[in-house]
């Protein structure tokens, strides 16, 4: 058996947080093939049937045999798999804090990470990685952290790596990871109030088209997928850059939230209040600034204060922290709006196999013609397992439980086809883009979660 290390002294009395079990740290690293990961407790699943039992299998393993080591990092993280060796801000510590979320259904060999470890690791690593004080770029946190190198060309952000480190403090009572998340991330959001607001607006600036992970998208067309240099601290020589992104605004609005219930829980009541006085100013000017009512869209706006009018994905990452608030009259009727006219409409994003990257009404929605399939990592049609992943954050807050539902099944009815774990996949059809492997975390993530999500609703 594992050696299990004792409890952490909490710094402050226990809340009533959920556990799904004590973090052992220190754990070694089995090689990946040498792991047998099993269900440990099946969900009931809604459709019990041989092929989603064969996709649940299939999903576990994908997972196991993503379990790598990072450099500049000595405990293992789950990779984003596929063609992708390594772990990425705007993704990675989601997609552990998912895996982690599973455990009770995982089992592994003795000594091999359990899920919470990785979702833990998925986080410190990250951390571990920050530019520290005195470095010329201090406090920023890396874009990647790939097998080839630890990258910093970028930002990359989407959901908010402050959120989803409180979430995993809350769920496993760490005070260690409350504690580095908190000073790790409040340097990360000094250098981006330093560096990427220099148009002095207060919202957060996107210099090119990987600061928010839409590669191939019409969204960034003619921008330089890197900043210069790999800097990400320089904008591009180009007249409409930078850029005012609802995406990435919405990110430091999610991760200030985050950090004031931190600064709540480590007893720093005056942070806590100057963090949520900072969302909330950053909340509001997203609405004022980035948000087109004749179109209920947001859009990024350029530097000549001009609106690029691509219907992308962008809206629902901005939904995805929650920006417009459900108890709001005001907010209300813009979220309606947005959701009738763009997120539900079958025209627009609300495909057969929903969410599409950019909106099918959109005169820049790209759609091969049969049989040429769509290119890998293209985010400028089709429907992505990131944004699939993510959709559980925002729908069942705005009421939107039996739609979310619609959509994990047809994710999961999908994946069990082939059962395979793919990036993309043709919102029409349903069939998975072909170029790459199977193995993409995401995907396998996508089903797992979805499958349990399925069979605890009662709508």
């Amino acid at each position: 058996m594992p050696t299990r290390l004792p409890q952490r002294t909490r710094l402050l009395p226990r809340r009533n947080f959920l556990q799904l079990s004590a973090l052992a740290t220190g754990a070694a690293l089995l090689p990946a093939q040498a792991q047998t990961f099993a269900t440990a407790r099946t969900p009931r699943l809604p459709l019990n049937d041989p092929a989603r039992q064969r996709t649940w299998a299939a999903a576990l393993s994908t997972l196991a045999g993503n379990i790598h080591l990072v450099p500049g990092y000595d405990r293992p993280v789950l990779f984003e798999g596929s063609v992708y060796p390594g772990i990425w801000q705007e993704c990675g510590p989601h997609e552990g804090l998912v895996y982690g979320t599973l455990s009770k259904y995982i089992t592994q060999n003795d000594g091999a990470p359990t899920p919470l470890e990785i979702a833990r690791n998925n986080h410190m690593a990250f951390f571990a990685n920050q530019r520290p004080i005195g470095h010329e770029s201090a406090g920023q946190i890396p874009a990647s952290i790939k097998m080839t190198e630890v990258g910093f060309g970028q930002i990359q952000m989407v959901v908010p790596i402050a959120a989803t480190a409180w979430e995993l403090a809350q769920l496993t009572d760490d005070d260690e990871l409350l504690v580095t998340a908190y000073n790790a991330c409040s340097r990360w959001d000094a250098w981006l109030r330093q560096y990427r607001d220099t148009r002095n607006t207060g919202l957060v600036e996107g210099f090119c088209a990987y600061d928010t992970g839409h590669d191939n998208s019409p969204r960034w067309a003619g921008i330089p997928n890197r900043c210069p240099d790999s800097d990400a601290r320089k904008v591009p020589p180009i007249p409409s850059m930078p850029r005012l992104c609802p995406d990435l605004s919405a990110t430091v609005y999610g991760a200030r939230v985050a950090l004031a219930h931190m600064a709540t829980e480590l007893g720093k009541g005056d942070e806590a209040s100057r963090w949520h006085e900072d969302a909330e100013k950053i909340r509001q000017l997203i609405i004022t600034k980035l948000y087109c009512p004749e179109d209920a869209a947001f859009y990024d706006l350029d530097a000549q204060n001009k609106f690029v009018r691509v219907r992308s994905d962008v809206i629902s990452r901005v939904l995805g922290e929650h920006v417009l608030k459900h108890y709001d009259p005001h907010d209300k009727a813009i979220f309606e709006a947005i959701w009738t006219r763009q997120i539900h409409n079958p025209k627009a994003f609300w495909a057969p196999y929903p969410l599409t990257s950019i909106a099918m009404d959109d005169p820049t929605f790209n759609r091969p013609t049969p049989p040429n399939p769509w290119p890998r990592n293209v985010w400028a049609g089709p429907s992505q397992a990131l944004t699939a992943l993510r959709a559980p954050r925002w729908m069942p807050y705005y009421g939107k439980q039996t739609e979310l539902n619609h959509l994990m099944r047809q994710w999961c009815e999908a994946i069990m086809r082939h059962t395979e774990f793919r990036q993309q996949m043709d919102p029409i059809t349903g069939d998975f883009t072909q170029a790459d492997p199977s193995g993409y975390s995401p995907a396998a993530l996508v089903f797992l979660d979805f499958t349990r999500r399925l069979s605890q609703s009662t709508q």
